[in-house]
């Protein structure tokens, strides 16, 4: 790994400072709203009325900070069954991953219905809206919300998440027992975010070769290796695998297997560690490769998520539930 070029500080804050709220505020008035979370996403979601139980969970009060306020939505399946597996599918944590939202969206237009005869099943397809309009990684207070699945979190996305998913298990009586957290690896991860990440906090940050097609995250205190290979097998038919580069890892850190590495999720504050579910993932795709389109993210985001569900509705042991 090299690091990021320091000969040339970042356009905001002082090199070596880290950011006081002079310079987030300086940070919020240089962003621009791009598209529309109300055309692109709740017109779609409006849609799902009837077919679904749609739940507007929370809504985050930014209309001091951006002008606007964004109402936080989940879809849920009809006729909930007692004592069927509960499953959670997240996506835009990070606003700007396109395919993780528009992934969701589809893998409810077309394959919920299926897989609620084996699943209960609940989907936020965008956690921060302001993110999504904007392209930006962080939420308008310059906090990544992917970083902040804690208690006492500085996110609203992540708090509005966690209390709404927890509040659910306690309503049913079940645990989250699969986490699909659905998100994307940019070239403006290392043009872009990493460097504002750098300035921020005043601590030089590593970039890495950005992979070449699409990989997963497990959870390291929860690998479950056959569950991973299962999502990258069902993706491989219709998008390449990344492979390692070479020192053998993915956006530095080691691969487990082909398409696959591991984070500590829960201690780093990671959205697929929040609950306790014993099956997790979060998938990578990268929409800047040559050999990528935008329907083409869409359709691994989706082949992901019922990647693993096939897996998990083949297992011959009933789960603990």
């Amino acid at each position: 790994m090299q690091q990021l070029e320091q000969e040339k500080p970042y356009f905001i804050g002082q090199p070596g400072v880290p950011w006081g709220e002079t310079e987030k505020a300086a940070w919020l008035a240089v962003q621009e709203v791009q598209r529309s979370y109300q055309a692109d996403v709740v017109s779609v979601i409006e849609g799902f009325q009837g077919r679904f139980d749609v739940e507007q969970y929370n809504t985050l009060e930014y209309s001091n900070l951006t002008g606007e306020n964004y109402p936080l939505f989940a879809i849920k399946n009809k006729n909930w069954v007692v004592n069927r597996p509960l499953v959670l599918i997240t996506g835009g944590v990070h606003g700007y991953e396109t395919s993780g939202v528009h992934g969701a969206l589809r893998f409810i237009q077309e394959h919920l219905e299926h897989y609620s005869q084996f699943f209960n099943m609940v989907v936020a397809p965008c956690l921060s809206p302001w993110g999504y309009e904007t392209i930006n990684r962080w939420n308008p207070k310059a906090v990544d919300p992917n970083r902040s699945f804690y208690e006492a979190s500085p996110s609203a996305e992540a708090c509005h998440l966690m209390s709404y998913v927890h509040a659910l298990e306690e309503l049913h009586n079940a645990k989250v027992f699969a986490h699909f957290d659905l998100h994307e690896t940019t070239d403006t991860d290392n043009s872009e975010f990493r460097p504002a990440l750098a300035a921020r906090d005043a601590k030089p940050q590593s970039s890495w070769n950005i992979p070449d097609g699409f990989y997963t995250v497990a959870h390291s205190e929860k690998r479950e290796l056959d569950f991973q290979l299962a999502v990258l097998a069902e993706v491989a038919k219709v998008t390449h695998i990344a492979p390692a580069d070479e020192s053998g890892g993915i956006i530095g850190s080691p691969a487990i297997a082909e398409g696959l590495i591991e984070y500590s999720a829960t201690e780093l504050g990671l959205c697929m560690g929040f609950t306790q579910a014993k099956y997790v993932t979060t998938t990578e795709v990268y929409p800047d490769s040559a050999n990528a389109t935008p329907e083409k993210c869409i359709l691994a985001q989706v082949a992901a998520v019922t990647g693993g569900l096939d897996y998990l509705k083949s297992l011959k042991d009933e789960p603990n539930r």
